[in-house]
């Protein structure tokens, strides 16, 4: 099927301003992250033990990342587990490192009626320029203090509400679960100390309002980019820097061409999964329920590993010579962000409070 983009596509659902209002919408030790898991709607009412009778349905889920990275394990790990809770009858088919194409390529295809990707790992954020104003504001620089503080809300009551939202706007897709990759950094071809070296960079960004702000209020040149193409970009100096996820960063070769790294943390790569109606329509009442176990499963499996992982990999950069920068204060990166904060957050003022009042 033709892929659409984001916009014919709200053009098409007929997602209007009324329709959006009615819908109101480092790191700590996250020891106590995933004692519980909110992941998506109650499971359904079948059996997942029994799903190993069901007949034998395959689902694609795509990964921009390496499967190497924290997003990528967390991939192979909701694998496993579905398999294993299904005996087999029901298969994922990880297809990591973006051979499927980006998120926003893999989300305009499957929002645009394509059956060829069944469960797809986005950016809690992407879901943004679809309506899903929840989920924006996940991805306000420095609202999460701290790795507790975010899963103190993706494992709380608020959680489901904003996973359900896709569901809430009429899309065809619905979210199992969160995770995170780490906080993330800018990183840059040559060297910067602070906010003042970031006057006048070039800075890749996926055309996020949120993320364009963010660029702007440090004082850079926020320039699009797809995420296939930053390396080549920062090669040949279409791009000065970009940001990401500690683990991302190193395993997709950025240092090669950008070896500085700074500490800034301005958002966490809070992460979700999504399973399309036409792939859950696939699946037996079992299955379906196998299905949820595995993600509530999965997203525990990453708040323990997120961490671990990310500190694993800053001591690996470190040695090889990466020149990493730490930021000790970050008021003045909060103050250079409040506008787009602000501007980004009044709509939803008492949500984004009630995110704010989950910290640790």
């Amino acid at each position: 099927m033709k892929m659409i983009t984001r916009r014919s596509f709200l053009a098409a659902a007929g997602v209007s301003a009324a329709a959006l209002a009615l819908t109101a919408c480092g790191g700590s030790s996250n020891s106590t992250a995933a004692s519980t898991s909110t992941a998506a709607s109650a499971a359904p009412a079948g059996d997942a033990a029994a799903a190993a009778n069901d007949p034998e349905v395959t689902l694609v889920y795509a990964e921009v990342n390496p499967l190497d990275t924290i997003v990528g394990q967390t991939a192979s790990h909701f694998k496993e587990k579905v398999e294993e809770l299904t005996g087999g009858s029901v298969v994922i088919d990880v297809q990591a490192s973006g051979v499927l194409g980006s998120e926003n390529d893999v989300l305009d295809a499957i929002l645009g009626g394509s059956t060829s990707i069944d469960i797809s790992r986005i950016s809690a954020f992407a879901l943004t320029s679809y309506g899903c104003n929840k989920s924006k504001l996940l991805s306000i620089p420095f609202t999460f203090e701290n790795r507790a503080h975010f899963w103190n809300f993706a494992n709380s009551d608020l959680a489901p509400e904003f996973l359900n939202e896709p569901q809430e706007l009429g899309l065809p897709v619905r979210g199992m679960f969160y995770g995170e990759e780490g906080f993330r950094h800018f990183f840059t071809v040559n060297p910067v100390s602070g906010i003042a070296d970031f006057k006048g960079l070039k800075l890749r960004v996926s055309n996020d309002p949120v993320m364009n702000g963010m660029v702007e209020g440090l004082g850079a040149n926020p320039t699009v980019v797809s995420f296939g193409e930053l390396y080549s970009a920062l090669q040949t100096g279409v791009v000065d820097g970009a940001e990401q996820p500690i683990a991302n960063y190193k395993s997709n070769a950025f240092p090669e061409v950008a070896n500085n790294l700074i500490l800034d943390g301005h958002t966490l790569g809070a992460v979700q999964a999504v399973i399309t109606d036409n792939a859950w329509g696939k699946l037996t009442e079992n299955q379906q329920a196998a299905i949820m176990e595995a993600a509530a499963d999965t997203q525990s499996f990453n708040a323990n590993l997120s961490e671990t992982e990310e500190n694993k990999v800053l001591d690996e950069l470190k040695a090889s010579g990466c020149n990493v920068v730490d930021v000790p204060d970050k008021a003045p990166w909060q103050e250079a962000c409040s506008k787009v904060i602000s501007e980004n957050t009044s709509d939803q003022a008492e949500l984004y409070q009630q995110l704010l009042d989950m910290k640790a």
